[in-house]
């Protein structure tokens, strides 16, 4: 049985090296780019490092070993599920439980939700989670509660469309942007 062990002060164990991973179906363009620079003029530094996405898994640290095992449990969560429609209209937000406004997702929870359990059904990806899964697109977070208001206000009328065909997972060094590591396509 593999191992991933972080030394508690925040270094890693040579011997069982780890990796910091996510899940998400990028929100495609015109949107991502209008999505992303809307979360920057809300002040949220995280916009500079996380494009607009809808997250199917969270960071979660893996170890390195493991990684050939998760891409094929990828592989065939992505191979098991169709591509499907889903649409962004209108906000949301998750105060006052956290500082946190989204774009909501109107159609294509469900297909969220049964891809986002299926892929955390790999032992390597379950992680304990302080809340229920609910698909969303985050716009802005932990900035002025007036800044959450006026992005809750001016991204009321927002309207997306989009095919999902495929999710990516992503990597994260704790140096940088995430970086795309591979994309899986729905379907097969």
């Amino acid at each position: 049985m593999e191992r991933s062990v972080v030394v508690t002060d925040g270094s890693q164990d040579p011997e069982f090296p780890v990796t910091r991973v996510g899940i998400a179906v990028d929100v495609p363009e015109p949107w991502r780019e209008f999505l992303t620079r809307r979360r920057a003029e809300a002040g949220d530094p995280q916009a500079e490092y996380v494009p607009a996405h809808l997250t199917l898994l969270g960071p979660t640290d893996i170890s390195l070993a493991s990684l050939p095992a998760v891409e094929r449990h990828l592989a065939e969560v992505a191979a098991a599920h169709r591509p499907y429609l889903l649409h962004l209209r209108g906000t949301g937000t998750f105060r006052p439980i956290t500082e946190v406004v989204f774009v909501v997702v109107a159609a294509g929870i469900s297909e969220c939700e049964l891809l986002a359990g299926a892929i955390t059904k790999a032992p390597e990806l379950r992680r304990e989670s302080r809340f229920p899964y609910h698909p969303h697109v985050t716009v802005a977070q932990d900035v002025a509660p007036e800044a959450l208001d006026r992005v809750y206000e001016d991204l009321a009328d927002f309207s997306a469309l989009f095919k999902v065909e495929k999710f990516t997972l992503f990597s994260h060094n704790g140096d940088s942007r995430w970086q795309p590591r591979r994309d899986f396509a729905l379907g097969g």
